[in-house]
């Protein structure tokens, strides 16, 4: 079978994971406030259309629990793939919904996929991908998020259009597609040389890191050679440990890495975006655009929150991942307190907007209202920039090779059990304390970057094989950012190679002396 190495088409085909993720968050907000849906499952309260929009990430909850032990048994490519077909079952459900209880359940299968490409994509790319762009290739996860966001809402925008349930269910039943590509496209690419490393596939291993690295069967670079042998003693250290569990997780020289990365996926979701992104259209209610009015201007930041990702994609391997997080988490918080700030100021209580009683707060005056869009506008750049891309891809870094996929599954099933707390929270908020929402997440921001300062080691330009070395020389995080550790790598690959040799020499001789 043809057989395709270029690390970009890898990263291009591995993200539509991320797509699905996407049209997930898109789905419901173009539709939480159309007149048909509303009607057909039986005008839900708060509390109700908290439960569907909540279901899909408890799926993903369970499905990223699930998805470090399916992915270090079958791989890193054929649990993505096993994701994507349990995407097409769920997303098939929710075509042929007929009812409230019908569409949670297609929510939750779906969630499932998403639970396990979600925390297994960007694995699967930062163990195949080169150290000096693995940054932007896993930064392509969360690009691909923002396109599936994107391109859901203005199909689910146009399909709002159409008379009767059927809106809804051609939107839901062209999330097949990706789902279908994804599964599809997989088929010619290459299995993580980790993985394969780890399961003593030796000549894949090494056979698919050189095509990566772009010698192919040519003369193999400095950089290659020291790679293969950062990963050969890497696997030797593993193999001396029995199979990992949740538990390992939490052993001594662990747990901090845990906590780092179970934190990590916390504080994006505390970030308030995908709350934001939910329940877009409540927000531009509160500020006084209704209707397709009001749905074409929440679908801007969509736009920008694809369009905002680029920079992040370029750079992120030159700026850090430090900076990135504490910035981003600085600049989004004083967004979140102007809007709070703008609602307060300028807004009042009222019974309903635009006759939706879960919505209790309007801002009548039209510049405070323009100026609460803009600041709306103005974090989702921010986040783009910064927490978007940047958490996928530090947690996917962070863990020793043998806890890789159980660790990225665990990190990642809090950051959806979050979003299942807050897409429940969200709508009774809004309706009861109103604009001190935007308080508390802006809190959390202020919060979330003290916490990265303090904790976060920087991973930029780093092997994974080094990064691991940070951590065992408990270098202090505001210190990583100009430590080379890569003698110190090589150091413990020659000296296991020595280690191994004198083990040779010495089997040797004690057969000699048996003979």
């Amino acid at each position: 079978m043809l057989r395709l190495y270029n690390p970009y088409l890898v990263a291009f085909s591995a993200t539509i994971g991320g797509m699905l993720f996407g049209f997930d968050i898109s789905s419901v907000s173009a539709f939480v406030d159309n007149a048909t849906y509303k009607e057909y499952f039986g005008n839900p309260t708060s509390l109700q259309q908290g439960g569907i929009t909540a279901s899909m990430a408890g799926g993903s909850f369970l499905g990223s629990l699930c998805a470090g032990t399916l992915s270090d048994r079958i791989g890193r490519k054929y649990s993505i793939q096993l994701g994507s077909l349990v995407w097409i079952v769920g997303a098939a459900i929710q075509c042929s919904v007929q009812n409230r209880a019908q569409l949670i359940c297609g929510r939750l299968i779906a969630g499932l996929a998403i639970g396990v490409c979600s925390s297994q994509v960007p694995v699967y790319l930062s163990e195949l991908s080169p150290k000096k762009i693995r940054g932007r290739l896993v930064g392509l996860f969360q690009w691909a998020v923002t396109w599936g966001i994107l391109i859901m809402f203005y199909i689910s925008y146009g399909c709002s259009f159409i008379e009767g349930p059927a809106s809804f269910r051609t939107a839901w039943g062209l999330q097949m597609v990706p789902g279908a590509i994804l599964f599809g496209t997989l088929f010619f690419f290459p299995e993580s040389p980790r993985w394969l490393a780890s399961r003593d596939r030796w000549e894949e291993a090494v056979d698919i890191i050189r095509h990566v690295q772009g010698s192919g069967d040519g003369p193999e670079s400095e950089d290659i050679q020291l790679e293969i042998e950062e990963l050969r003693e890497a696997v030797r250290i593993e193999q001396l440990s029995a199979d990992v569990t949740y538990f390992d997780l939490f052993k001594k020289g662990s747990r901090l890495r845990t906590f780092v990365g179970t934190s990590a996926q916390i504080w994006q979701q505390l970030t308030g975006m995908n709350v934001m992104m939910y329940y877009v259209v409540y927000t531009f209610e509160m500020a006084g655009y209704t209707g397709n009015t009001g749905l074409v201007s929440s679908s801007i930041q969509y736009v920008i929150n694809m369009a905002m990702t680029v920079p992040a994609l370029l750079f992120i391997d030159k700026w850090g991942r430090r900076p990135l997080l504490i910035y981003g988490a600085l600049v989004q918080g004083i967004w979140l307190f102007a809007v709070s700030g703008l609602m307060a100021q300028y807004g009042h209580w009222v019974p309903e907007v635009a006759g939706n009683d879960q919505i209790r707060w309007s801002v009548p005056d039209r510049t405070a209202a323009k100026a609460i869009i803009a600041c709306n506008y103005l974090f989702v750049a921010s986040f783009a920039m910064t927490w978007g891309p940047g958490i996928w891809l530090y947690v996917s870094e962070i863990f020793p090779m043998k806890q890789r996929a159980v660790g990225n599954g665990f990190c990642g099933a809090w950051n959806w059990i979050f979003n299942f707390a807050l897409a429940f929270f969200v709508p009774p908020a809004f309706t009861n304390i109103q604009w001190k929402t935007y308080i508390i997440f802006s809190v959390f921001c202020i919060c979330m970057a003290v916490n990265v300062f303090f904790l976060f080691p920087e991973t930029k330009g780093k092997t994974l094989e080094e990064v691991d070395i940070l951590w065992e020389e408990k270098i202090k995080p505001w210190k990583t950012a100009n430590a080379d550790v890569s003698h110190l790598a090589a150091n413990r690959a020659l000296t296991s190679h020595g280690e191994k040799s004198n083990e040779v020499e010495h089997a040797e001789s004690a057969a000699i002396e048996e003979k």
